[in-house]
């Protein structure tokens, strides 16, 4: 990784939301700013990762004053172009480290993370160090909200490490897991129509909702609820992903 923007550099930044994943869909990206918009109450919301501002802008059009934590300039420069972008606030920095000024405006009601960004801190020191840097933002009452995937280990057959989860004639994506240091390097590869190819990798770290929830006590969050999803369908043991939220004790 050599670029100053890490692995989202102007090159991912161009094609990021063109990304056909659900995330992507207009229907979960409005469940997903209503459900947020509900949780920031009369409050301010810090995006951790906040990128090309696909939740940040919706959920800032619903009333809610937003503020972002993100390394990638050229993400944050995709999210200014955008209507409504330059209005949002934004410190550019390691979002488990970077703090916000909030001695003219109050901390937070509400810090959220979310399409499995918490993944993107590839040790488990660098979380826990991101709930106690969401934590240090919240106000007494405000909440932490993680959208994550989990881990898809059941898809391992005996002796294999890789989960392929893309196929197509010229694009290519999978995992590569090891279930000792809880590492997921992602490879991706894309060939174009002139035969020229591309490869990237990225390493993430997968990491258990019981594992958060004790990073959330570490930091004197507890849990208030956990979904399937943004439609607050309840998890379950054959869940694929989950959206947790954690408060922050009023006394």
């Amino acid at each position: 990784m050599t670029d100053a923007d890490g692995h989202f550099s102007k090159r991912v930044a161009e094609r990021y939301d063109d990304a056909q994943g659900p995330q992507f869909q207009k229907e979960v990206i409005e469940q997903t700013a209503d459900l947020l918009a509900e949780l920031a109450g009369d409050g301010r919301a810090l995006e951790l990762g906040i990128g090309t501002g696909r939740i940040a802008l919706p959920l800032a059009r619903r009333g809610v004053p937003v503020h972002g934590i993100d390394m990638s300039r050229a993400m944050v420069d995709r999210m200014r172009a955008k209507p409504g972008g330059e209005q949002i606030g934004v410190s550019i920095g390691d979002f488990a480290a970077t703090r916000v000024d909030t001695t003219a405006e109050g901390p937070f009601s509400l810090v959220y993370l979310v399409f499995n960004t918490i993944m993107n801190l590839a040790s488990q020191e660098a979380q826990v160090a991101c709930f106690r840097n969401a934590a240090e933002h919240l106000a007494p009452g405000g909440c932490f909200v993680v959208e994550v995937l989990v881990p898809e280990l059941r898809k391992i057959p005996a002796g294999q490490n890789i989960v392929p989860f893309r196929t197509g004639p010229r694009e290519w994506a999978y995992t590569v897991y090891d279930t000792v240091t809880q590492d997921a390097t992602c490879h991706y590869i894309e060939i174009a129509e002139d035969g020229h190819g591309e490869a990237r990798t990225i390493p993430f770290r997968y990491v258990w909702p019981s594992e958060l929830d004790l990073m959330a006590q570490l930091a004197g969050l507890r849990l208030r609820d956990r979904w399937d999803g943004w439609t607050r369908l309840p998890f379950t043991e054959d869940s694929a992903q989950h959206v947790s939220v954690w408060e922050k004790p009023i006394s």
